[in-house]
């Protein structure tokens, strides 16, 4: 399975984008998607993640409220709309994909197939 994130930019605060990912297939052990970040001289933490099957999901408190998690199935691609961009969004956001289930898996070392990352840059 490959996954292609893009929809990355420079974005002003208050903004938003919406971040894509596409896979290169429906493969049946990929139960679990999640968007991650990392800034620099920070820890990748996940950001948001949604259960394939039933549309669950989890978000990180920093963007709930802002953030959301979606995906189409048909096109097996996985979306995060970021309304309300702040500073501290800025990093690079890397998609992802798990054989887990449930519980959602929040760690990366959870996580069997990652997509290239694409940069997202608030200015204030």
């Amino acid at each position: 399975v490959q996954l292609q994130a893009s929809g990355g930019g420079l974005v002003q605060a208050g903004g938003s984008l919406r971040l894509s990912c596409a896979a290169s297939e429906r493969a049946s052990s990929m139960n679990t998607m999640a968007w991650f970040r990392q800034a620099p001289g920070k820890e990748r933490d996940i950001v948001a993640a949604i259960d394939w099957s039933d549309s669950d999901t989890y978000y990180a408190e920093s963007v709930k409220g802002r953030f959301t998690i979606s995906r189409d199935s048909a096109k097996n691609t996985m979306y995060l709309q970021m309304n309300s961009l702040k500073s501290e969004d800025t990093a690079i956001y890397y998609c992802a994909a798990s054989k887990r289930l449930w519980p959602i898996p929040l760690k990366q070392e959870e996580y069997d197939y990652w997509g290239q990352g694409t940069l997202v840059t608030v200015s204030s």
